[in-house]
């Protein structure tokens, strides 16, 4: 998932896809498939047991991939023969198999394990949760897929993204980073590991399944946004600059994607033991490896961002995270040109700067 986090934390990338235009086709985007997916599950239930987790994932996965596919094309407004030509086959299939198959089954996962933890439990219930399983993980592999599309799209037609959301960056990241990155990883590994120990105090599976998550979330969201702060390597020390932001900003960026996504990945790991291993309950010994891989994979994500963010901020400067939230600003980049979009970038960053914001 680290390509949602990319498109919505890196300026660049969340500046091409949240504009006016670009949100009105993306709700019609998600719409359709979420109608087709629901038909899928209708004529699914029939013909394969869909009471079988492997089965229900592999319906659901199949479904993503195919949203997925049709999905960017809409976002990249271009024919197949052209799609290929420029954007080949290697892109296609890393879109078809991570955004679309892996990613819709996380999704499935994610959704079996919350409804299991608020006592929804897909085995005795399959029909309500299968359905939504595949309904919400479609919906939102077309709307990432649709993004990437109009990204690539931007990009095809001249528009810089010094980040595209496919982890060729983070790649090139742990190879030339990996004394820093690695000790971030191994701190992230003993937090994740030692605060799933807090399930003990519950005897009730769910309750401590819920302890757990609650860890994870909260640690695993602060340690990515410490990493985050390390990633950007300002001229001050990451502790510095964290010290320096303020509070509301350190708020917004722990709780998105810090604990959204130490969260999402938990469940998944959850939805994992719990539905493909058909495990009645977390054990102590699987939350603490879930865990350390969990808080160790969002210090490496927030590591990855901040590095990023600095790439964007010294090589194409953009608006700050501020400007980039506030509607009057999006609506008036979203109707201008896109030279005038740079110069407005620009004069707004060096604007921000003499007023000491920070972006």
């Amino acid at each position: 998932m680290l390509h949602r986090m990319a498109l919505r934390v890196l300026p660049s990338l969340s500046l091409a896809v949240t504009e006016d235009s670009v949100r009105k086709q993306k709700r019609i985007v998600m719409f359709v498939p979420g109608l087709v997916a629901f038909g899928v599950y209708r004529l699914a239930k029939h013909l394969v047991p869909l009471t079988e987790p492997l089965v229900l994932l592999t319906v659901s996965s199949l479904v993503a991939m195919v949203t997925a596919v049709l999905a960017y094309r809409v976002g990249r407004s271009a024919s197949w023969p052209v799609i290929v030509r420029e954007d080949g086959s290697r892109r296609l299939v890393w879109l078809a198999g991570w955004i679309g198959a892996v990613y819709g089954v996380q999704l499935s996962l994610l959704v079996l394990a919350l409804l299991w933890l608020v006592g929804y439990s897909y085995f005795q219930h399959p029909d309500g949760p299968a359905m939504m399983a595949i309904i919400i993980s479609s919906t939102a592999v077309a709307r990432d897929a649709f993004e990437i599309g109009h990204v690539r799209k931007l990009a095809v037609l001249g528009r810089p993204f010094l980040t595209f959301p496919d982890g060729v960056a983070l790649r090139a990241l742990l190879q030339s980073r990996v004394s820093q990155l690695g000790h971030w990883v191994t701190v992230g590994l003993g937090v994740g590991g030692l605060v799933t120990l807090s399930g003990h105090a519950f005897v009730d599976e769910q309750m401590a399944a819920l302890a757990q998550l609650l860890g994870v979330t909260i640690l695993g969201g602060g340690l990515a946004l410490c990493a985050y702060f390390c990633g950007l390597r300002s001229p001050a020390s990451w502790v510095e600059t964290l010290r320096r932001t303020a509070p509301t900003e350190l708020l917004k960026y722990w709780w998105w994607p810090g604990m959204a996504f130490a969260s999402t990945y938990y469940l998944v790991v959850m939805g994992l033991l719990l539905f493909v291993g058909r495990q009645p309950g977390i054990a102590t010994e699987q939350a603490v490896v879930g865990g350390a891989l969990v808080t160790a994979m969002m210090a490496l994500y927030g590591y990855y961002l901040g590095h990023r963010r600095q790439v964007e901020d010294e090589q194409a400067p953009q608006l700050s995270s501020g400007m980039l939230r506030c509607p009057f600003v999006m609506g008036i980049l979203g109707k201008t040109a896109g030279a005038s979009v740079g110069v407005a970038c620009v004069a707004g960053e060096m604007a921000l700067s003499k007023t000491g914001s920070k972006g």
